[in-house]
């Protein structure tokens, strides 16, 4: 391989795919379970995954040194405060284990979205005695795979949860209230801080951070810009302060989304994006520039390192993820030479998942589902990333 004008990474650069148990396992006893997506697909059989672990692994272990994943807490722990299900514990430490033993490292996700029916019946995030009961499971998921994790996010973009279960009604439990999505942010962030401690308490090594959803919302007339300036306020500021205890900043990043005032998406909107100039995934405008503005402005901030923990487009074509690789991954290296403590880079998704309330024809994966049987194919993007992870850089 040529090395001129090669971009390579610090040498201890993590890389790695991500996943979340609801998306990819059968549904269980929680709160996705049966909602109607947008594409019509009902949230069941998503795709096999714990049916098809060892396989899973064959393709994880290809995309570099970390996966990071949670666990189905539906399954493991069946009502508040009891003793998990310890066949379920042996299924999950027994997949870890094998992806240890390929090198691949676990990032651990305590919180994606997704709680037990029981869990929401208590009132879910909004009430703050329910608290407990989260830290409870948490306690139990340190105690049984505390030993196989490098690394932990306690909660998934906790803005975007509250935000989409609580004030725009898109996820589960549906609510529309402002007020609600401030509480519910609040309650996550007190539960972390707790979390943190025992983490810390248990494994004073292993760091402990959240993934924090990004959005670039820009105004494109008077009341757009008031909204933006509203919404930028409240998803990047208001909501991460209430995540003070962290070792590390989890990024994610997907969207540039003009306002005016309601936002403009390639879901909501099929085409205006393209009437406005610009490119887009079939979910978002694609301005992979306004990620860099993002990173420097946590930097700046917080002066802690960072972990890009999902990005990638929706899309069904291989080369457009290619080139969006190449796009964020030079963006990842400029800010590395600006001063950036920038960790590690993990992709969405390691294969094609149930995308929440839209469903599982909008695919993110470097791996390609068949909807049908749940076969695997390997992408082109799928190889290409996967050489990046061995190379530790790429070729422009």
């Amino acid at each position: 391989m040529s090395k001129e004008n090669f971009i390579s990474f610090p040498k201890d650069f993590i890389w790695g795919t991500s996943t979340a148990a609801a998306q990819v396992e059968t549904a269980t006893d929680h709160n996705w379970n049966g909602v109607q997506a947008m594409d019509g697909y009902v949230f069941k059989r998503t795709t096999d995954h714990e049916k098809r672990r060892d396989e899973d692994v064959g393709y994880i272990k290809q995309f570099g040194s970390m996966y990071r994943c949670g666990v189905d807490w539906a399954r493991l722990q069946t009502s508040p405060f009891a003793e998990f299900d310890l066949e379920v514990v042996e299924e999950y430490r027994d997949f870890f284990t094998k992806l240890n033993q390929e090198g691949t490292k676990i990032m651990f996700v305590i919180h994606h979205f997704m709680h037990p029916n029981w869990y929401e019946e208590m009132g879910g995030w909004l009430k703050e005695k329910n608290l407990d009961a989260f830290i409870d499971y948490a306690e139990k998921c340190i105690k049984h795979f505390g030993d196989l994790v490098e690394n932990w996010n306690t909660f998934n973009e906790p803005n975007v949860y509250a935000v989409n279960g609580y004030v725009m009604g898109g996820f589960p439990p549906f609510k529309k209230n402002y007020f609600s999505g401030n509480r519910a942010i609040k309650n996550m962030g007190k539960a972390h801080d707790v979390i943190y401690d025992k983490i810390k308490k248990a494994y004073p090594d292993k760091l402990v951070g959240i993934s924090c959803n990004t959005v670039k919302f820009v105004g494109v007339n008077f009341l757009g810009r008031i909204a933006a300036k509203f919404a930028d306020w409240w998803f990047i500021d208001f909501a991460p302060k209430h995540f003070a205890k962290l070792d590390y900043w989890g990024l994610s990043y997907y969207a540039y989304v003009p306002m005016r005032p309601f936002p403009v998406t390639e879901i909501e909107n099929p085409g205006e994006l393209k009437k406005m100039g610009l490119e887009h995934d079939k979910m978002w405008a694609y301005v992979p520039e306004s990620f860099k503005e993002i990173i420097l402005r946590f930097h700046n901030k917080y002066k802690k390192p960072i972990i890009i923990t999902e990005n990638g487009i929706c899309t069904d074509d291989s080369d457009k993820r290619i080139s969006s690789i190449k796009d964020y991954l030079t963006i990842m290296r400029e800010v590395i030479d600006e001063g950036v403590d920038l960790k590690g880079y993990i992709h969405w998704s390691t294969w094609d998942n149930f995308e929440w309330n839209l469903g599982p024809t909008y695919r993110f994966g470097l791996v390609r589902i068949n909807l049908e049987t749940m076969d695997r194919t390997m992408t082109k993007a799928g190889e290409y990333y996967a050489q990046i992870t061995r190379d530790n850089g790429f070729q422009p």
